[in-house]
């Protein structure tokens, strides 16, 4: 790699050329690419737990909205007994 040179100041005769050692480029440059290389990855595993979440929260709804039908069943059912018996005593 070339050597990066980095100025500050207005004039460069105050401040001497600062060259940044490749080797520390080579590493930025090497994390830079490790991330984008897992950030894939990453996102994807990201969207399936999500999809899993909302599976999940899907499934428990349908478990408790079946559950409030048996409630509401057996107080029909428990209803619908009790005015047969009562035709049976007239």
């Amino acid at each position: 790699m070339a050597d990066v040179s980095v100025t500050s100041g207005s004039s460069p005769a105050k401040q001497p050329n600062m060259t940044v050692n490749p080797q520390v480029t080579d590493g930025v440059t090497q994390t830079n690419v490790s991330v984008l290389a897992v950030a894939p990855a990453q996102s994807m595993g990201l969207v399936y737990q999500t999809m899993a979440q909302s599976i999940s929260l899907s499934m428990q709804n349908g478990v408790a909205a079946q559950g409030g039908m048996q409630q509401i069943n057996a107080a029909i059912v428990g209803t619908a007994v009790q005015n047969i018996m009562a035709l049976g005593k007239k």
